[in-house]
């Protein structure tokens, strides 16, 4: 219980060599055999032992310790450093730029939703009336296809690149589940406020908060305020509201 998958897995590979056979005995204290990730790590280990298994050695790692708010800042590294969808964007010109294609713009619009809930923990935990905007389990079943799924989107720098997602999307998974839907909706929003020169977009307490060449955008000295019944309705009209900026 105090190794990680990883851990387990290169403990493993070092026992026994190509003419020699042997075993690697992994034990748990007797209270942990049927509760806790330490268990679930057991499993991968004796579920994929086949060669090449590494690949699912770590995605099951990744889903049992968790992916982390993939549209957040809750990562590591350069990622922390910059975001998930910058970082995508920035990796994605990089590798267009090598193979000496055309690169396009990026976007670079922080954003901040107070009504979203961009995981499912997330979500489990918010007050009643948020919005959920990612990409359930139970729509796309794998982590792998999750996680490119979250990279499409970081990596989309047009409406068209969305169009051309939710198209695929419902080919492939079927109908979009509301989450998925609001995930889209964000996301214009953010490329919608990145074609206006927008750098910050903020919604709180039913304000729009837009911030362009480090001011504020206010209509009479005040802040728009989104109107609905719904925090759906309320997306929309910020939609609404950024389109029509000149």
């Amino acid at each position: 219980d105090r190794f990680g998958l990883a851990d387990l897995y290169q403990l493993r590979g070092r026992v026994g060599r190509a003419d020699r056979r042997a075993y690697a005995y992994l034990m748990l204290p007797r209270d942990m055999l049927t509760v806790g990730d330490a268990r679930k790590r057991i499993n991968a280990i004796k579920q994929y032992s086949s060669l090449g298994a590494g690949f699912k050695i770590a995605m099951r790692d990744l889903e049992i310790r968790g992916a982390g708010n993939l549209l957040g800042t809750q990562q590591s590294g350069h990622i922390a450093a910059i975001g998930f969808d910058l970082y995508c964007q920035l990796l994605k010109q990089s590798v267009g730029r090598l193979k000496g294609e055309p690169v396009g713009d990026r976007i670079d619009v922080t954003c901040f939703i107070d009504f979203l809930a961009t995981n499912e923990a997330e979500y489990q935990r918010a007050p009643k009336g948020t919005l959920p905007a990612f990409v359930p389990a139970n729509y796309m079943p794998e982590a792998r296809l999750r996680i490119t799924a979250y990279r499409y989107l970081a990596e989309a720098t047009r409406i068209s690149d969305l169009e051309n997602l939710q198209k695929n999307w419902k080919d492939r998974f079927g109908k979009l589940p509301d989450a998925v839907k609001f995930l889209l909706t964000a996301t214009e929003l953010k490329i919608r406020a990145a074609e206006k020169g927008i750098g910050a977009l903020e919604i709180r307490e039913d304000k729009l908060m837009l911030t362009k060449k480090g001011k504020y955008l206010q209509i009479n000295g005040r802040f728009p305020r989104l109107v609905g019944k719904s925090q759906a309705k309320k997306l929309s009209h910020a939609l609404e509201l950024v389109a029509t900026l000149s």
